[in-house]
Protein backbone atom coordinates (compact mmCIF):
# COMPACT_ATOMS: atom_id res chain seq x y z
CA UNK A 1 0.00 0.00 0.00
CA UNK A 2 1.59 3.49 -0.94
CA UNK A 3 0.92 6.29 0.76
CA UNK A 4 -0.02 9.66 -1.15
CA UNK A 5 3.84 10.91 -1.97
CA UNK A 6 4.27 7.45 -3.35
CA UNK A 7 6.20 6.07 -0.61
CA UNK A 8 5.72 2.39 0.02
CA UNK A 9 6.54 0.96 3.63
CA UNK A 10 8.99 -2.15 3.99
CA UNK A 11 8.12 -4.78 5.57
CA UNK A 12 10.18 -6.23 8.71
CA UNK A 13 12.22 -9.70 7.17
CA UNK A 14 14.45 -9.33 10.01
CA UNK A 15 13.10 -10.39 13.48
CA UNK A 16 15.83 -9.83 16.46
CA UNK A 17 17.67 -13.11 17.74
CA UNK A 18 16.34 -12.22 21.24
CA UNK A 19 12.45 -12.74 19.87
CA UNK A 20 13.60 -16.23 18.46
CA UNK A 21 15.32 -16.90 21.19
CA UNK A 22 12.97 -16.01 24.21
CA UNK A 23 15.67 -14.68 25.67
CA UNK A 24 17.57 -17.52 26.50
CA UNK A 25 21.22 -17.66 27.01
CA UNK A 26 24.11 -19.90 24.78
CA UNK A 27 24.61 -23.72 26.02
CA UNK A 28 28.03 -25.01 26.45
CA UNK A 29 30.03 -25.18 23.77
CA UNK A 30 30.57 -28.98 24.86
CA UNK A 31 26.96 -29.73 24.34
CA UNK A 32 26.31 -27.96 20.75
CA UNK A 33 29.77 -27.63 18.81
CA UNK A 34 30.07 -26.14 15.65
CA UNK A 35 30.54 -30.25 14.37
CA UNK A 36 28.31 -31.79 16.34
CA UNK A 37 25.91 -33.81 14.64
CA UNK A 38 22.06 -33.07 14.89
CA UNK A 39 18.78 -35.41 13.82
CA UNK A 40 15.45 -35.62 14.69
CA UNK A 41 14.30 -38.08 17.63
CA UNK A 42 11.20 -40.12 17.15
CA UNK A 43 9.01 -38.48 19.06
CA UNK A 44 10.40 -34.92 16.94
CA UNK A 45 8.22 -36.80 13.96
CA UNK A 46 4.85 -35.88 15.29
CA UNK A 47 5.88 -32.05 14.76
CA UNK A 48 4.24 -30.67 17.78
CA UNK A 49 2.46 -27.71 17.19
CA UNK A 50 3.56 -25.28 20.56
CA UNK A 51 7.21 -24.95 18.55
CA UNK A 52 8.19 -21.76 17.36
CA UNK A 53 7.79 -21.43 13.06
CA UNK A 54 11.62 -21.18 13.62
CA UNK A 55 12.40 -24.58 15.80
CA UNK A 56 9.95 -26.18 13.49
CA UNK A 57 11.96 -25.51 10.79
CA UNK A 58 14.92 -26.98 12.24
CA UNK A 59 13.07 -30.09 13.64
CA UNK A 60 11.96 -30.32 9.66
CA UNK A 61 15.44 -29.78 8.37
CA UNK A 62 17.18 -32.54 11.48
CA UNK A 63 14.66 -35.42 9.69
CA UNK A 64 16.10 -35.54 6.58
CA UNK A 65 19.35 -37.19 9.08
CA UNK A 66 22.44 -36.43 10.72
CA UNK A 67 23.21 -32.77 10.13
CA UNK A 68 26.34 -30.30 11.99
CA UNK A 69 25.04 -27.53 14.06
CA UNK A 70 27.23 -25.82 11.18
CA UNK A 71 25.41 -27.45 8.55
CA UNK A 72 21.94 -26.19 10.28
CA UNK A 73 22.93 -23.02 10.80
CA UNK A 74 23.65 -22.55 6.70
CA UNK A 75 20.64 -24.07 5.35
CA UNK A 76 18.40 -21.72 7.63
CA UNK A 77 20.33 -18.69 7.00
CA UNK A 78 20.17 -17.77 11.63
CA UNK A 79 23.19 -16.40 13.22
CA UNK A 80 24.76 -19.66 14.81
CA UNK A 81 24.06 -18.64 18.30
CA UNK A 82 20.31 -18.42 17.29
CA UNK A 83 20.66 -21.85 15.93
CA UNK A 84 22.76 -23.06 19.00
CA UNK A 85 20.20 -22.22 21.85
CA UNK A 86 17.04 -23.29 19.76
CA UNK A 87 18.64 -26.59 19.45
CA UNK A 88 19.42 -27.08 22.73
CA UNK A 89 15.65 -25.74 23.49
CA UNK A 90 14.59 -29.19 21.07
CA UNK A 91 17.12 -31.12 22.90
CA UNK A 92 15.40 -30.18 26.20
CA UNK A 93 12.07 -30.97 24.88
CA UNK A 94 13.19 -34.59 23.45
CA UNK A 95 12.86 -33.47 19.80
CA UNK A 96 16.35 -34.27 18.53
CA UNK A 97 19.17 -36.67 19.31
CA UNK A 98 22.64 -35.14 19.09
CA UNK A 99 26.06 -37.63 18.55
CA UNK A 100 29.12 -36.13 19.25
CA UNK A 101 31.74 -35.51 16.29
CA UNK A 102 33.83 -38.87 14.76
CA UNK A 103 37.15 -38.81 17.26
CA UNK A 104 40.15 -37.98 15.43
CA UNK A 105 42.49 -41.42 14.56
CA UNK A 106 44.88 -42.14 17.00
CA UNK A 107 48.19 -42.34 14.88
CA UNK A 108 50.34 -45.63 14.35
CA UNK A 109 53.11 -46.12 16.09
CA UNK A 110 56.24 -45.96 14.21
CA UNK A 111 57.90 -49.42 14.93
CA UNK A 112 54.70 -51.52 14.12
CA UNK A 113 54.80 -49.72 10.22
CA UNK A 114 58.40 -50.23 10.22
CA UNK A 115 58.28 -53.58 10.90
CA UNK A 116 55.23 -53.97 8.49
CA UNK A 117 57.65 -52.66 6.10
CA UNK A 118 60.61 -54.88 6.81
CA UNK A 119 58.43 -58.04 6.31
CA UNK A 120 57.53 -56.80 3.30
CA UNK A 121 60.65 -55.79 1.76
CA UNK A 122 61.49 -59.55 3.14
CA UNK A 123 58.21 -61.64 1.64
CA UNK A 124 58.22 -59.49 -2.00
CA UNK A 125 61.87 -58.40 -2.00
Amino acid sequence: MTGRDGWEPEAAELVRPYVITKGRGLPDEDDLSLITLVTASAEGARRPTRLSPEEQSLLELCSAGYLSVAEIAGHTHFPLGVVRILLASLMEGGYVMTRPPVAPARLADREILEEVLNGLRAKFG
